[in-house]
């Protein structure tokens, strides 16, 4: 069974959207740690938001990332957008949402990446879906945007890995505690 992993770059006030905030943070060892998980990944599942970004710089660009991304196979939760999808191996989900990705997480494979998309995640959560976050943790009070926690969301989470990635970072494994 596959598991499915959130990965997100999130203020200290828990803001997720928009992270080009990051960007004067970035590191070899950032780097290395958002390495680790393309290589544990054969498979993205997206929200619309974030996968017409992905879609719109990705296959642009070289090196640092662009073949994974433009190679893998992309899941892409939309109520708006339309088969054909143009980004090379990219489909929609359809139907119901919970059923589809529970579909995906029993087939054969490595783990499903979800990048950025908290509305998708927060749905996920509710459900049940997701097996680990990898969150990294940048010294930044942004005051607004999209949390990845929003209001009423209630979850217990075990800590597997902290380390800190250059002077400012902090990368943080968690996994859900079920039951």
């Amino acid at each position: 069974m596959r598991r499915l992993v959130v990965t997100e770059f999130v203020s200290l006030d828990g803001v997720v959207e928009e992270p080009s905030w990051t960007l004067p943070y970035w590191n070899d060892e950032i780097a290395a740690f958002k390495a680790e998980e393309t290589s544990a990944s054969d498979a993205l599942l997206l929200g619309r938001v974030t996968y017409q970004g992905f879609a719109a710089a990705w296959p642009k660009r070289e090196g640092d990332g662009a073949e994974y991304f433009n190679g893998v196979r992309k899941y892409v939760v939309s109520r708006t957008l339309k088969e054909p999808l143009e980004w090379n191996n990219s489909t929609l989900v359809g139907g119901d949402l919970v059923q589809e990705i529970a579909g995906l997480k029993r087939q054969e494979g490595s783990d499903i990446t979800v990048h950025g998309s908290p509305t998708l995640v927060r749905t996920l959560m509710r459900h049940g879906l997701v097996d680990r976050y990898r969150l990294l943790v940048y010294p930044l009070v942004l005051g607004v945007g999209k949390r990845l926690f929003d209001e009423g969301v209630l979850a217990t989470l075990r800590l597997l890995e902290s380390r800190t990635l250059g002077p400012e970072v902090v990368a943080l494994v968690y996994e859900p505690v079920r039951g």
